[in-house]
């Protein structure tokens, strides 16, 4: 795994969403190691502004032409936006995962524990054990 597929700015979760913590608002999305396991997303459920979010919690259902794989949030609060060019676009997961692939923001109910997340190098090493 390349350091540009782990951005070094993100957190993760073991569930391999990332997470982009800006004051109370949290930007969600999957990594690239996610994506890829999943191939080709043929179908994004976005969740609706104000939706309440768990931490842990499953968010959306992303549909691949392999599988169906849960989006969980990284911590409580309620979704504030979810990304509309998925509707029509959900190959941008595949191809910008960090970018125009981003899912969903929630206007967070508290902060994450850091220790909940991992760093990039926490995120790799977990990778490569293959869990």
């Amino acid at each position: 795994m390349s350091e540009e597929k782990v951005p070094n700015e993100l957190h993760y979760t073991k569930s391999h969403e990332w997470v982009k913590v800006d004051g109370e608002s949290a930007t969600i999305g999957i990594t690239d190691h996610a994506q890829a396991q999943l191939t080709d997303i043929v179908f994004v459920d976005l969740p609706a502004p104000g939706k309440a979010v768990m931490k842990g919690g499953s968010v959306l259902v992303l549909e691949s032409v392999k599988t169906v794989a849960d989006v969980n949030a990284p911590g409580n609060g309620a979704v504030t936006e979810a990304n509309g060019e998925l509707k029509g676009h959900p190959e941008l997961i595949n191809q910008d995962p960090y970018g125009k692939g981003w899912i969903f923001r929630v206007k967070l109910a508290g902060p994450i524990d850091p220790a909940e997340l991992l760093t990039a190098d926490q995120y790799r090493a977990f990778v490569a054990s293959g869990a």
